[in-house]
């Protein structure tokens, strides 16, 4: 089952908007992810035909820019891209209206260049240097691009923000769609341990948390997952840390049901792991900044679902976790209310304002080009 949140988000379009046509640069879905997004027939980029593409398409991003050319949406009365890089690029006419569902602006381009060159092992080296000539040139090309949309949506209002710095332009804030029909609570007794679930990548911060916790012998922790950072997770985790590796939706379900909180330490541009949690009952304790600053209730709001902690250190969480274990605060946390919070984020809510949205944006569109006997839009994604 695909969990990861773009194609979460592509599913949930396709229900909003079952007459679409689906445009990607490169199509790397197997027959079960496809089967369970609802996907049909693709049509995709001249990229497509590059021997190996599936396992090197993050090398292609130079080319991707100009890869874009060779997809047609012309036909198309509306045409929705979903970016978080180059999809935002691509060409409309003045007859049709285009709206970005911008998961983020082209990170590596924009606010998280040096992380991305430091994680990268870049900085300070010739490679280095020639990847910044061509970040900068992604940069121009993306924000001359953005202004070729019509009109921006993004996933939270914390990427609202970075869009208004690097394009100069408003969104519409519809969140993600997060599966809580799915995650639900149960009636079994909770366990004693705490819970993190996320691909193993530096800015998850998944050693941090193995760190803190080993610090913490009379504590347990259970680590969901798997990545690039596993030997530096499994180097940070003491005895009470337990990494089970990858596990299925039922599995994550299961172990989240009876865990005392999540933990989350990643500043996130939305983070659906954290609404997972809550959907099955279960208090957050999560990095007060990105998208966790807006799903999950602190202790300073009526019916709080967690606790927010302001240093991404392991030091921090120590504090976190100890203020989260408090009487006075473990009071205040309920399955309910964190069910309750979770709800805002449901997959039908995510349907319904999306496509209320683009109905509302395809009648301004109208109205903006004057009478000339326009029919209900033909989508094209």
């Amino acid at each position: 089952m695909v969990n990861a949140g773009g194609e979460m988000v592509l599913r949930d379009l396709l229900l909003a908007f079952p007459e679409a046509q689906v445009f990607s640069l490169v199509d790397c879905l197997n027959d079960t992810d496809r089967s369970d997004i609802g996907l049909g027939s693709v049509q995709t980029s001249v990229l497509q035909r590059v021997r190996g593409v599936r396992r090197y398409y993050r090398l292609l991003l130079p080319l991707m820019p100009l890869a874009l050319r060779s997809l047609d949406v012309s036909a198309f009365d509306l045409v929705i891209s979903v970016s978080h890089a180059v999809a935002k690029g691509i060409r409309t006419h003045s007859q049709q209206l285009h709206l970005c569902y911008c998961l983020s602006p082209m990170r590596y381009a924009w606010d998280l260049r040096e992380q991305y060159l430091q994680e990268s092992g870049l900085n300070g080296t010739m490679r280095g240097q020639v990847a910044r000539v061509l970040l900068d040139q992604l940069q121009r090309w993306d924000a001359k691009n953005s202004r070729d949309v019509d009109e921006f949506l993004t996933l939270s209002q914390y990427i609202r923000e970075r869009i208004a710095r690097a394009y100069g332009r408003d969104a519409e804030v519809i969140y993600p769609p997060v599966d809580t029909e799915f995650f639900t609570p149960t009636a079994g007794t909770r366990g004693d341990y705490y819970i993190t679930a996320s691909r193993f990548v530096p800015y998850k911060r998944i050693d941090m948390i193995a760190e803190a916790f080993s610090g913490m012998p009379e504590r347990r922790l259970v680590i969901v997952g798997t990545g690039p950072d596993a030997a530096k997770v499994r180097a940070a985790a003491g005895p009470n840390v337990e990494l089970v590796g990858y596990q299925s939706r039922q599995n994550l379900r299961r172990l989240l049901q009876g865990a005392r909180a999540f933990v989350f330490a990643a500043e996130e541009d939305f983070g659906i792991a954290p609404i997972e949690a809550q959907a099955c009952g279960i208090p957050v304790i999560a990095y007060g900044k990105g998208g966790a600053a807006e799903t999950v209730r602190g202790l300073d709001t009526p019916k709080p679902t967690g606790v927010l902690f302001d240093a991404q250190t392991a030091a921090g969480l120590v504090d976190a976790i100890r203020v989260f274990e408090a009487a006075d605060a473990r009071q205040r946390f309920t399955a309910d209310g964190c069910r309750q919070n979770a709800a805002r984020f449901s997959r039908d809510r995510f349907r319904a304002e999306f496509r209320g949205a683009a109905d509302a944006a395809w009648q301004r569109h109208v109205k903006k080009m004057g009478p000339g006997g326009f029919e209900p839009p033909h989508f094209g994604l």
